[in-house]
């Protein structure tokens, strides 16, 4: 009986075993998934995918990109038209709160302040905040332009933005009883500008960087963490990375000037590059974030588990994990993700749905 006993405890721990290593995503602190904030008729559909699909892989963090798609009592102003309501957003919270899923919002700060031919709330209401008011919207966007137009930034020099900017943080983090909050800051085309009236002259790695502090410090006032994207610290000139994956104004020095509890997410969407050992040896944490190329995510998770495998204990720390991210609505996301499109995909294997289900499995 002893024996029988015996064996079946060795059975059972291979069992263990050969489960632990078929999930070893597990063991990553940060297993996230970003997307938009769902429109308040997709908050259903999205509160089914987060009991269905998040919790079942084991996800514990989810972005959200909300920016103006909340009901704001401190500047209704700046609300869209369709808007999750308070209590909407709660519903979020104790989704996730359910599944141990740690929610942090998002709202695009400095740059990213239009899309195409629309100007984003924050400067189409508060038009002195632009740091570039002389380039006018076009009727139709073409890349590339005349006027280098890809996004719009607010002047971060400008006396009056911080107010308002930190009065939606604020308000967005309450709303979701968030400990983080990610500013975006990625693809910043516009900053010190020559014509700009405050910004001209002045070194734009130290803009950035002291915008990136101003951020920070202002959550660090109600322990909450600031998480940014990474590109706009990478000198896209040395390292090839080019215009988009990293930056090509000169902004790539503010990685020695920022603070070292910045969450850095690293994204790289065509190449497996290895940018988060630079991070790490910088001092900074980081996660690597993939979209829609599911055998350049596998390589990319691959990586981070041997970066956290051979690194001194110094860096492993810094290694925090994996990121999913997606940039299309919820709506769109979910018909994918389901199969359920009412037009046929070109390709479909690259898809952020296939990225998602690669590196995170049931």
């Amino acid at each position: 009986m002893k024996k029988l006993i015996t064996c079946l405890l060795l059975w059972c721990s291979c069992i263990m075993t050969t489960i632990a290593k078929a999930l070893p995503v597990d063991s990553l602190p940060v297993r996230g998934f970003c997307i938009s904030a769902p429109l308040p008729h997709e908050l259903a559909p999205f509160l089914r995918f987060i009991d269905e699909e998040l919790a079942p892989r084991h996800i514990n963090t989810l972005v959200l990109r909300v920016d103006f798609n909340y009901q704001y009592t401190s500047h209704p102003e700046l609300r869209d038209s369709a808007a999750l309501s308070a209590a909407q957003v709660k519903q979020l919270v104790a989704a996730c709160r359910k599944h141990q899923i740690r929610i942090i919002p998002q709202i695009n700060l400095l740059g990213h302040q239009s899309w195409a031919v629309t100007t984003m709330g924050l400067l189409r209401v508060y038009p002195e905040f632009d740091e570039t008011p002389w380039v006018k919207m076009p009727e139709k966007y073409v890349w590339p332009n005349a006027d280098g137009l890809y996004c719009k930034s607010y002047c971060p020099l400008h006396p009056g933005v911080h107010k308002i900017v930190f009065e939606l943080v604020d308000e967005i983090c309450a709303a979701f009883e968030a400990t983080a909050f990610h500013a975006g800051m990625d693809e910043v085309f516009y900053i010190g500008d020559d014509k700009c009236p405050r910004c001209s002259g002045l070194d734009k790695a130290e803009l950035y960087a002291g915008e990136v502090q101003k951020i920070r410090n202002h959550l660090a006032l109600k322990g909450r963490q600031l998480w940014i994207w990474g590109d706009r610290l990478l000198d896209g000139k040395t390292t090839g990375l080019g215009m988009w994956e990293a930056s090509m104004n000169n902004t790539h020095r503010a990685v020695d000037l920022i603070p070292k509890d910045v969450m850095i997410c690293d994204w790289h969407y065509e190449r497996p590059d290895k940018t988060p050992v630079y991070f790490a040896m910088k001092g900074l944490p980081v996660i690597t974030c993939p979209w829609r190329k599911p055998a350049n995510a596998k390589a990319q998770l691959n990586d981070m588990f041997n970066y956290r495998e051979t690194a001194t204990p110094e860096m492993k720390s810094r290694y925090q994990g994996m990121m999913q991210t997606v940039w299309s609505g919820v709506g769109h996301f979910l018909d994918e993700f389901y199969g359920k499109g009412k037009v046929p995909q070109q390709d479909t294997v690259n898809t952020s749905a296939n990225c998602f289900r690669t590196i995170f499995t049931r």
